[in-house]
């Protein structure tokens, strides 16, 4: 079985926050409901539409493969059944930046950023939730509405 870097139910809350910026993409604001995290995420929305109200489960893998073996970098059409069959949204990208924010009184938070083609992620909450991530990591996020 494929080990998952991150997963959780997310309630989208806001979309576009700071106005609307592309045609054909969306900023979503979400909260998830297990691990009280903030997620900030750029979604296509001509492809996957979402709307405030929506609850989606996320996941962050580290590959497809079900067995869990290193992804090698190559797509192939060879029929096999991967995890990305049982989510609607796929996206492949990068952990560019994670940073630990502290303010006087409260516990700190850190704060993961993943671009995926440009697509960009805002993850922030506790950080044991990101034991498992490490910067520059290649990483799917995986969608599925419920």
């Amino acid at each position: 079985m494929a080990e998952h870097l991150f997963e959780d139910i997310f309630n989208v809350s806001r979309i576009d926050p700071d106005g609307k910026k592309f045609d054909r993409v969306n900023r979503i604001e979400a909260k998830s409901e297990q691990f009280d995290m903030y997620m900030q995420l750029d979604v296509a929305t001509d492809i996957y539409p979402m709307s405030t109200g929506d609850r989606f489960t996320m996941v962050l893998a580290p590959t497809l493969n079900l067995d869990g073996t290193p992804d090698t970098g190559f797509y192939t059409q060879a029929g096999r059944k991967t995890l990305a069959d049982k989510y609607d949204y796929v996206m492949h990208g990068k952990l560019y930046k994670i940073s630990e924010e502290t303010k006087a009184g409260q516990l700190p938070k850190v704060e993961i950023y993943a671009s995926f083609g440009g697509l960009l992620m805002l993850l922030k909450g506790d950080p044991s939730s990101a034991a498992n991530l490490e910067l520059d990591q290649r990483l799917f996020l995986l969608m599925r509405k419920l």
